[in-house]
């Protein structure tokens, strides 16, 4: 069952690739969201961690698990659309067990708290049935024009 395919969460959700982990939201109420991440060997991180024995990067399952809360966040506080939601901090992460090419992540993220700005949002991501990753997570909203205002410039690197 599909509630936003990858269109939909696209709308919501300002990543692109390589940067967008979420691929389908199967079920979201007003407490709580599952979305799915496949896994493939195609992602570039696969390259260098680790040749050999490919491994998921936990800051990327975690980044998976922010992007699904986001999704719950956008459908709850409309007045998010437009801004940048943070990660402002990530509380009693716990790493499992490893996510390998080929494996579906299915990630169910539960709302603790939703202010106006900062939401608080609890979640596990599952393979196959099995916990691989759990953690809480809080996010700050910023308008994207004064995030865009504070963000350093970056210099073209320049070939010697």
């Amino acid at each position: 069952m599909t509630v936003m395919d990858i269109h939909e969460i696209s709308a919501v959700l300002p990543h692109r690739y390589p940067m967008l982990m979420v691929d389908r939201i199967i079920e979201i109420t007003d407490e709580s969201v599952v979305g799915l991440k496949n896994v493939t060997v195609n992602e570039p991180h696969f390259m260098g961690h680790f040749p050999g024995y490919p491994v998921m990067p936990g800051v990327l399952i975690i980044e998976a698990m922010a992007q699904v809360a986001g999704i719950l966040i956008g459908k709850l506080a409309p007045h998010t659309r437009g801004k940048l939601m943070f990660l402002a901090s990530v509380e009693d992460a716990k790493f499992r067990k490893p996510v390998f090419p080929g494996d579906q992540l299915r990630i169910e993220m539960k709302k603790l708290r939703l202010k106006h700005s900062v939401a608080k949002l609890q979640g596990t991501a599952t393979v196959d049935g099995q916990v691989v990753t759990e953690a809480t997570l809080m996010c700050k909203l910023t308008d994207l024009d004064s995030a865009t205002a504070k963000a350093p410039e970056v210099a073209e690197p320049q070939l010697a």
